[in-house]
């Protein structure tokens, strides 16, 4: 499969990428599921994978921004009411409640009618840019990445997954598959 080589030589940051594409390609998800129920018993495994991580991110910007007032919580595995599955971890604290705004949150959902699932925040459209050595710069480059990662996946929707040449070409070809 074009896709395993190309993966495997991939930045270990663009694997689930190109893992996601190839998804779409091939009319499955993750080991050869087609069936929802499969995708769904997909989903379930991924959160608990997913859980502590999000619990960590959420506890790092409690301690080092909220000085630790903050709540995380999470919902587990959920049935939206639109009939798809969602986990989601929020980090709340008392001056967002006293605010009136949402909790920070993170949401791993696989909504009815899409093929798999997807990772989402509440809010985020934009990141702060306050960059003033190469120091700075430096730790940027995880965010960096995941707008990179966020904006190719978000094009291939606007398309499809032909628009990327390690999903749509065989190895050592310019042909598309």
């Amino acid at each position: 499969m074009t896709t395993a080589l190309h993966s495997n030589q991939a930045p270990a940051h663009l694997r689930g990428l190109l893992r996601h594409f190839a998804d779409l390609r091939d009319g499955t998800h993750g080991d050869g599921a087609v069936t929802r129920a499969d995708k769904e018993r997909l989903f379930a495994s991924a959160v608990g994978y997913l859980d502590p991580y999000a619990r960590q991110a959420l506890a790092e910007m409690n301690d080092a921004l909220l000085l630790g007032t903050g709540t995380i919580a999470a919902t587990g595995v959920t049935t939206s009411p639109l009939g798809g599955v969602a986990a989601t971890w929020t980090l709340g604290w008392p001056e967002q409640k006293q605010a009136g705004i949402q909790p920070i949150t993170l949401q791993a959902f696989y909504a009815h009618g899409f093929h798999h699932p997807h990772l989402r925040g509440g809010t985020v459209g934009d990141w702060p840019l306050n960059i003033f050595s190469d120091a700075d710069a430096t730790v940027e480059l995880p965010t960096l990445r995941a707008i990179a990662a966020a904006e190719l996946h978000n094009l291939v929707f606007q398309r499809d997954y032909r628009i990327v040449p390690a999903t749509a070409r065989s190895p050592g070809s310019s042909r598309a598959r």
